[in-house]
């Protein structure tokens, strides 16, 4: 009997603690559509590379920063995925909705492309300083022919749009935001 007492006053003591914990908010990152922009590479196909990470912040996790000399991460919020993946997803779907190559491949297909994209992450956080917010991202990407081997051009995109608040929701927000103008600028670079 005094076992069945102890082991009810455990389960309603965890209970107790465990409804005390704020739930994990998940945000993603959107694909907006684009129509074609140009046909100089209807017939070619283009691989995807995955997005290296320059600064280690292409994980889960959300980082944010009230100083250039400190970073943190959101403890109750994370992106739904890797932020590499989440970016090599939006950028493939936003490449093949343009109609600009015959195919848009991921890295890991066996099928032999034409051209590759590489792109290398600098930033990817939430900047509070002062009174101000942003979400930043700087990205450079990097087209090389597959076919002589060659750097055909390279730039880097850099972004910083004010959130509307200065919790993880607004960061996403804003880096929605910053995702839609990267997809257009891409398209017309490409």
């Amino acid at each position: 009997m005094k076992l069945k007492i102890l082991v009810s006053l455990f389960v309603l003591f965890m209970g107790g603690c465990a409804g005390k914990q704020v739930p994990m908010e998940i945000y993603t990152l959107h694909a907006p559509s684009h129509s074609m922009r140009s046909v100089k590479y209807r017939s070619k196909t283009l691989k995807l590379a995955y997005p290296r990470s320059i600064v280690n912040k292409a994980g889960y996790r959300m980082y944010y920063s009230y100083a250039d000399s400190d970073q943190g991460s959101y403890q109750n919020s994370q992106w739904a995925n890797a932020v590499g993946r989440l970016l090599q997803g939006v950028l493939m779907d936003t490449i093949s909705q343009s109609g600009m190559f015959r195919a848009v491949l991921p890295y890991t297909s066996s099928l032999r492309e034409n051209y590759r994209l590489e792109s290398s992450i600098f930033d990817f956080s939430h900047h509070v300083r002062g009174r101000h917010s942003y979400a930043v991202v700087s990205i450079q990407f990097t087209l090389i022919s597959v076919d002589t081997g060659r750097l055909l051009k390279s730039r880097r995109f850099s972004y910083r749009e004010p959130t509307r608040t200065t919790n993880a929701k607004g960061y996403a927000e804003a880096t929605n935001q910053i995702i839609k103008r990267l997809s257009s600028d891409l398209l017309q670079w490409l």
